[in-house]
């Protein structure tokens, strides 16, 4: 678990240099204008949703690639796993996403279509069943159910760092060791 929560921490010092051909493999995607706009939107509490799917297709990409598995396509597809343009906690626009958690896969498969047209079915089933099992169907490949376990693992530490003080302290000075060490 140790060497996780560490890869977790360094999606927060993430450097093209540092990063293990992960730019590499999703910097098309991830640095376009429609996915760094995410940065606008609240996620988990004190999280972004940018912050998130980086430390989401990071954590995908980096199991994918230890366990043998297309960890290319896994970390594309996590890069666009909550790729939806609204805050659903918004009152306003807010009333017809109260079943966000249920419909956002779809709205984020929409929009990664629009965003890059040739990819991938695996992608696609990625970013579609990764709220399993809140959504019905599981996801349909090692790849997705990767990434879906990489969702929950980095929205429980974006909770954690959000309401626990001392975790925050904790992870922070984690974040800067890595920063340091490499």
């Amino acid at each position: 678990m140790s060497r996780l929560y560490d890869e977790y921490c360094k999606t927060y010092a993430l450097t093209k240099e540092n990063s293990d051909g992960f730019f590499d493999a999703v910097g098309d995607i991830y640095f376009s204008p429609e996915v760094q706009s995410l940065e606008q939107y609240e996620q988990h509490l004190d999280i972004d949703r940018l912050r998130h799917i980086t430390a989401v297709a990071y954590i995908s990409y980096k199991v994918c690639k230890k366990l043998g598995l297309k960890y290319t396509e896994a970390a594309r597809g996590a890069t666009m796993h909550d790729l939806f343009y609204y805050d659903w906690r918004d009152g306003e626009t807010g009333r017809w996403h109260k079943l966000h958690g249920y419909k956002h896969p779809k709205y984020a498969a929409l929009n990664a279509k629009e965003l890059v047209p040739e990819i991938s079915d695996l992608e696609l089933g990625i970013i579609s069943h990764h709220m399993w099992p809140l959504t019905v169907v599981p996801p349909t490949s090692p790849e997705g159910f990767v990434v879906s376990l990489s969702d929950k693992y980095c929205a429980a530490r974006e909770v954690l760092y959000s309401v626990n003080k001392k975790y925050k302290k904790k992870f922070l000075a984690d974040v800067e060791r890595i920063k340091r060490n490499g």
